[in-house]
């Protein structure tokens, strides 16, 4: 392990970023190191400018990805290597927003029931009714289902927030389904790993990233389908409800409303709301009455 390697991961853990954060981040310093083949500290805002444009023209990446970069290398610059950081001279890349795929009630309801196993099923249930990211989901412990309460514990979520959402009475009978199912009653985990899920350590991402793409198959659903989806289903059916959106804010561990309003956009309740300015001309006034006179 190099010295600045060395250095940039102690800033990184008295700052308790996440492992996949930390990693994300010393992976982009090696890469802009040997994209120039010199040691990072040696390296300073011509060649930052040069790897942002090399990343966009040719390795094609999207901007939320480079966004990524430069927060990497701001970070480096910054609390590493104690430098000054000019956002003229390196700006960050203009996000681009698109909106989220959304499945409606009945294909939420048709991938459940078209999960390959009984597992898969409690997987996309607890997705579904949660709105858990797929890391979280995969890290619930036992103990983070509160019956007594009615309510779910989501502990070390993005940011490494904890918060509570609702325990659906569905998804907790499922749940006691879902223990019975085991060969071995689980004690720590909720979803544990292994061939017969009975090892001592949690399923995977890619596990859960599994699931969704298995059962969309079997249900017949074309669309781009990843386990985010039905946290964005949860998110956009309880919008349209009549679920508030602070309340959903707060569900979903997001740190800033506007992050939420996003929804707004996707719930079919607030799009049909306005009528399109097409449906008020005399034309279409007059197509619906016949018999009035020309």
């Amino acid at each position: 392990m190099t010295h600045l390697r060395k250095l940039m991961l102690e800033e990184l853990e008295r700052r308790n970023y996440t492992e996949s954060t930390t990693r994300a981040y010393v992976r982009t310093i090696a890469d802009f190191a040997g994209y120039f083949h010199r040691p990072p500290d040696q390296l300073g805002p011509e060649q930052i400018r040069e790897y942002i444009a090399h990343l966009f023209r040719v390795r094609k990446l999207a901007d939320n990805t480079v966004n990524q970069r430069v927060g990497a290398l701001r970070f480096f610059y910054i609390k590493t290597l104690r430098r000054s950081w000019s956002v003229e001279e390196t700006p960050y890349p203009k996000k681009r927003i698109r909106l989220p795929l959304i499945l409606s009630q009945d294909e939420v309801g048709r991938l459940i029931e078209s999960a390959l196993t009984p597992v898969h099923r409690t997987i996309l249930m607890t997705l579904y009714a949660t709105g858990a990211r797929r890391a979280e989901l995969a890290n619930l412990k036992v103990e983070d289902i509160d019956r007594e309460r009615m309510v779910v514990h989501i502990r070390g979520g993005k940011g490494r927030k904890d918060r509570d959402v609702m325990l659906s009475p569905n998804l907790r009978a499922e749940l006691d389904q879902h223990d019975l199912r085991l060969p071995r009653k689980p004690t720590t985990w909720l979803f544990p790993g292994g061939l017969h899920h009975t090892a001592d350590y949690p399923i995977s991402t890619k596990a859960v990233w599994y699931a969704c793409r298995e059962a969309a198959k079997r249900a017949g659903i074309k669309k781009q389908l990843h386990p985010h989806t039905l946290r964005h289903c949860f998110a956009t059916h309880l919008l349209e409800a009549g679920a508030d959106l602070r309340t959903i804010q707060i569900l979903l561990g997001h740190r800033d409303l506007k992050e939420t309003t996003l929804y707004l956009h996707l719930s079919k309740r607030h799009l049909s709301a306005t009528a399109s300015p097409l449906d008020a001309l005399a034309i279409f006034n007059r197509n619906a009455n016949p018999s009035d006179p020309q």
